[in-house]
């Protein structure tokens, strides 16, 4: 049994906690992490989800992801996550995510980390991934395009290929 934080729509974690599965309450949100691992060429690592998960079988995703459990922040979470699913001890102490997005019920943050990752040296959790590569950012959008990846919006990918080394809206190069 997973338990969740419940936060506020502030952000702000409450006293209470939720079953993973069950449906939220109004007023009640989650927290989510995504990290993208990118190596020194600029491809993003991409894992594939089992054939038996329950939300996006066989699809191809993001380099990790997963809802942050109770008494974890989201970094901790972030980091324990790489490491269930494929193996990749990383700190993330004092690293802020590149960006949060909101959705209906919870905060989604996303980090964006440089690591040259060598495919065979990585431990794929049997019960989650089936399979990683690395892959650029043309290719992704066009498995989005062709149904072999989660659908995330082609806009969001072209974004994190953009913004992987920086933090920030404005491109201090011009």
């Amino acid at each position: 049994m997973e338990l969740w934080d419940i936060y506020d729509a502030n952000r702000i974690r409450t006293d209470e906690l939720m079953v993973r599965g069950e449906v939220m309450k109004e007023g009640h949100f989650h927290l989510v992490v995504h990290v993208c691992i990118f190596n020194t060429e600029g491809k993003m690592l991409i894992q594939k989800r089992q054939s038996y998960k329950e939300g996006w079988p066989d699809r191809w995703d993001l380099t990790v992801g997963g809802s942050a459990v109770n008494g974890e922040n989201s970094q901790a979470a972030a980091e324990r996550e790489l490491f269930e699913e494929l193996g990749i001890s990383v700190s993330l102490k004092n690293v802020r995510p590149h960006m949060t997005i909101n959705f209906e019920r919870g905060f989604d943050d996303y980090y964006l980390i440089e690591k040259d990752v060598v495919l065979s040296s990585l431990k794929l959790q049997e019960e989650e991934v089936q399979d990683a590569r690395w892959a650029g950012r043309s290719e992704i959008l066009e498995m989005i395009r062709s149904g072999e990846f989660i659908p995330y919006y082609e806009s969001l990918i072209s974004f994190m290929f953009d913004q992987r080394k920086h933090y920030g809206s404005l491109d201090r190069n011009k």
